[in-house]
């Protein structure tokens, strides 16, 4: 971090003249309102509110100003922490050092749908995107559970999603290019393609702030959204990774136990008290999917279609889940990031590890991934289950940092050029021989 004095003052008189006065704001509410993200719904992080208070927010409408408003923040030498809609759940979003907020939640739009590509403004939310590329005949490869997230945000500190069973996660082909700006004082736009864009996915904006990026698409598939329900969560355990495997692949599938179920609002497809599964799947296989279900003694619920009914679907899968069990019983509950076939296969064990254990699991790459929820005890309790974790077999990453864990050396080599004065969301890149988060980076 410079040792240079921010300018706040400064800073905010240049982008009152650059993005106009409604664009920027000091006023309180807006400053703590840009000030959070999701952290909230761990119960490590929300332990240690207020984490950051932006001096300062400022709203670009477009890529070019992004860049401006960087370069003019690197001048008067004050932090610059990115957010789109701030959905992100590990606190990414927060200015640990105060500084400037870049809101690009207005910088929104669809440039260019082409063959195979779409190219977009960085806060163009995801389901607009789907949407464009929909109207193509196309579809994104991927988008995360919280659909009106921006790509930006999703590409900066996102990693799967809905339809990363086929495709992976987003650091791993999704963005064909990227438009970004480097915190230095002429800061402008520059093009990045394939590899050289792969550093600045998924390192929260340390590297530096994306502000247009271009996605791959594919050909457009006829999605159903399928819901099946079990006497027993194992019954449901034992199909989902033969669904998972399907062709065409399904866009995704998770199960989550009768408790889930009576958490969530009322619908037919989801019937109370009894374990459910629900599957975003082509309609070509549909009937094997079914033929499967029904030998594990599973029922079919409902067939929907239309995007919605697949949206729908996204919205109870990865992280929305626990966030349904903490609506429903406020305080109680924690999770953590799991993956393995143990999670199948010794399911009593995993539950075990936690009190009050339930699994959410998903299909993914072959073997399964999850969130494992327990009763919240304190932040010791979460950590020592992550050993007995690996002794099951189970790899699990700990959700309860804000810090990069992805490929954190070259980051912070790279951010020696990209950001000298150590100005993008500062707190967030590790420096060199901290000591790793408890149980960070172990499932990718």
């Amino acid at each position: 971090m410079t040792d240079q004095t921010p300018d706040i003052d400064g800073l905010q008189h240049e982008l009152r003249e650059l993005l106009g006065d409604k664009a920027v704001t000091t006023e309180l509410r807006a400053r703590e309102k840009a000030s959070l993200d999701g952290a909230y719904l761990s119960p490590i992080l929300a332990e240690q509110f207020p984490l950051g208070l932006a001096d300062l927010v400022a709203f670009p409408t477009t890529a070019e100003q992004i860049a401006a408003t960087v370069g003019a923040a690197v001048r008067h030498h004050v932090p610059i922490t990115p957010r789109g809609k701030g959905t992100g759940n590990y606190g990414q979003g927060i200015p640990m050092q105060g500084g400037l907020v870049l809101d690009m939640s207005k910088a929104r739009g669809v440039i260019e749908v082409g063959d195979g590509f779409i190219t977009v403004e960085a806060g163009t939310p995801m389901v607009m995107i789907e949407q464009a590329a929909n109207a193509a005949s196309q579809q994104i490869l991927m988008y995360p559970s919280t659909a009106q997230s921006t790509i930006g945000g999703f590409l900066s500190g996102g990693s799967g999603g809905t339809g990363s069973i086929k495709h992976g996660s987003n650091h791993t082909g999704f963005a064909l290019a990227l438009d970004v700006v480097h915190a230095v004082p002429d800061a402008r736009l520059i093009h990045v393609e394939g590899d050289a864009a792969a550093p600045y996915v998924h390192t929260y904006g340390t590297l530096g702030i994306i502000a247009r990026a271009t996605l791959a698409l594919e050909p457009l598939q006829n999605w159903r959204g399928l819901y099946a329900s079990f006497d027993t969560f194992e019954a449901a355990l034992s199909v989902i990774r033969e669904i998972g495997e399907l062709e065409p692949t399904p866009r995704l599938v998770s199960a989550d136990l009768p408790v889930l179920a009576n958490a969530l609002p009322d619908d037919p497809a989801i019937p109370k008290d009894r374990a459910s599964l629900r599957a975003i799947i082509d309609a070509e296989a549909v009937e094997a999917a079914s033929a499967l279900i029904f030998a594990a003694g599973g029922r079919i619920e409902d067939v929907r279609e239309g995007p919605a009914a697949s949206m729908k679907i996204s919205m109870l899968s990865y992280n929305h889940p626990i966030e349904w069990l903490q609506k429903s019983d406020p305080g109680k509950y924690f999770h953590v990031e799991v993956a393995g076939d143990a999670l199948v296969e010794r399911i009593d064990e995993v539950h075990a590890v936690y009190n009050g254990g339930m699994l959410h699991i998903e299909a993914q790459h072959g073997r399964p991934i999850g969130m494992l929820a327990g009763i919240y005890e304190n932040r010791d309790q979460v950590y020592a289950g992550f050993d007995a974790l690996a002794a099951l077999g189970v790899g699990s990453h700990n959700p309860h940092h804000w810090e990069v864990d992805h490929e954190v050396e070259r980051t912070r080599r790279l951010a020696v050029d990209t950001d000298p004065e150590g100005l993008l969301n500062p707190g967030k890149l590790p420096s060199a021989g901290a000591v790793p988060v408890a149980g960070a980076g172990k499932v990718t």
